[in-house]
């Protein structure tokens, strides 16, 4: 059995730049143990499978050890391979995923994705384990509610230099952490740790972006923000965030950079 496979660089800025993902085209479900193994085995942040259904697709994640609820930046990348790969006639792409609806679209040279709004919750005292095991003090810390399955927080540093400085004790965190703080150049900056889901650092995670929008967007008090996720390899991300009374969206923009394509062989 031969699965075609696509590695995109998602929100990159530049070649090997931006969050890696594996890209899957199938044309049913495998079994979850399969796709679980063939996750582990590409050994990226995300690998992204879809297959047909109406007029779009059913869309799942997969780190190396689990599913995931959302994904930003392998939903990107599947939306690239879809209007660049599959259809190139299309403006937009949808998928249905555990999360809802989510829409992925041209935006000039680039791609946009219209995702739910997940704010954190009110401010709460970090745990000791969690500020020792982070190795900064937040001057404020939120926990976040229903991501990734996985105790889920933020905690906002004074400055940039305090987050790129960071160099946490993943064992001993006890939860998924975005770090933030104001940006020298952008409006803001994040680095996301997630040993709970099996990642140390993330590159670039679209749906931590869900999260940092309305609360940036708060503190700032505009809508439209321009933002940096200062891993090693670094990412750009535009995010703008949209009041209605059917619920908050974000919407997040950004490059993908092609890296490569082939095939996976499975055994019949």
């Amino acid at each position: 059995m031969q699965i075609p496979i696509y590695q995109i660089d998602a929100f990159a800025n530049g070649p090997f730049k931006g969050n890696p993902a594996a890209v899957c085209p199938l044309r049913e479900w495998l079994p979850d143990d399969v796709l679980q193994a063939i996750a582990m085995e590409n050994n990226l942040s995300e690998t992204a499978f879809f297959v047909p259904e109406g007029g779009g697709y059913q869309l799942r994640w997969f780190t190396p050890a689990v599913e995931v609820d959302l994904c930003g930046h392998a939903t990107l990348a599947t939306g690239y391979v879809v209007l660049n790969n599959l259809s190139p006639e299309l403006d937009q792409v949808s998928f249905e995923t555990k999360s809802g609806a989510l829409h992925v679209r041209r935006d000039g040279d680039q791609l946009s994705m219209d995702f739910p709004s997940l704010p954190a919750e009110q401010a709460v005292q970090p745990p000791p384990t969690l500020v020792s095991a982070l190795g900064a003090m937040p001057i404020e810390f939120r926990a976040i509610r229903g991501v990734h399955g996985a105790p889920y927080v933020l905690a906002v540093l004074e400055t940039e230099a305090q987050v790129a400085g960071l160099d946490p004790n993943f064992a001993g965190l006890g939860a998924n952490v975005i770090a933030t703080a104001p940006g020298d150049d952008v409006d803001f900056v994040s680095r996301f740790f997630a040993p709970m889901s099996g990642i140390d650092e993330d590159p670039v995670t679209g749906s931590a972006h869900c999260t940092l929008t309305p609360y940036w967007a708060e503190r700032l008090g505009k809508t439209e923000l321009v933002a940096q996720q200062i891993s090693t390899r670094g990412g750009d991300i535009g995010c703008r965030l949209m009041r209605n009374d059917a619920g908050d969206r974000v919407i997040l923009t950004g490059n993908c950079i092609a890296f490569m394509s082939g095939q996976i062989d499975l055994p019949s």
